[in-house]
């Protein structure tokens, strides 16, 4: 499996010039501190546009909707949230807990797709050892459309949502449908971070 960064520059990539890349790269910027989305945040590593640091936070879950240390719903009215539960559990799985990524971009950008890397070892079933990510728009669906939000956003949602069919860590996925055994194994890889 190909981790992200391995797309080739297209010929319209190859002609991109630094100066156009900077204005993307600061208009980016701008958007991230200008709209905020939440649980997602990424700087400039000091003065180099080209690397970023990125923070992402786990996703809410259901913690509404689920006791805390319980694998049993509330009470709720609707019965039919009640069979969601479980589902939606696996969210809660990552819930809170922050993810440190390292971004680098091409001089080709956005024409070719950035290395994205997690720097915060994250236990998940595509996302191997040395951080190195498996997401479609980090590789063969990768388009110029596509801005640092987009990216945080698909990586996110990826921590509740992980592709089985195209693991890079098969243990995680493996370990996947066990949603106890996975949250320890989840919270050991980050301790050892902290």
């Amino acid at each position: 499996m190909m981790a992200s960064g391995s797309a080739g520059a297209t010929s319209a990539a190859a002609k991109s010039e630094p100066a156009t890349v900077a204005k993307r790269l600061q208009n980016e910027l701008m958007t991230l501190m200008m709209t905020p989305t939440p649980g997602i945040s990424a700087f400039p590593d000091g003065d180099d546009l080209m690397n970023w640091t990125a923070t992402i936070t786990g996703p809410a879950g259901t913690a509404s909707v689920m006791s805390r240390g319980s694998a049993k719903p509330r009470e709720v009215e609707d019965a039919r949230l009640i069979e969601w539960a479980p589902m939606l559990s696996k969210l809660q799985v990552y819930e809170s807990l922050s993810y440190k990524l390292a971004m680098n971009f091409p001089p080709s950008y956005p024409y070719s797709v950035p290395t994205v890397t997690f720097k915060t070892t994250c236990y998940h079933p595509n996302v191997d050892m040395k951080g190195n990510i498996c997401l479609d728009i980090l590789k063969n669906k990768w388009s110029a459309v596509y801005t640092v939000q987009t990216i945080l956003v698909s990586i996110q949602s990826l921590l509740g949502e992980p592709n089985n069919d195209s693991p890079l860590n098969d243990e995680a996925s493996d370990l996947w449908a066990n949603q106890e055994e996975f949250r320890k194994k989840v919270l050991q890889a980050h301790a050892n971070e902290e």
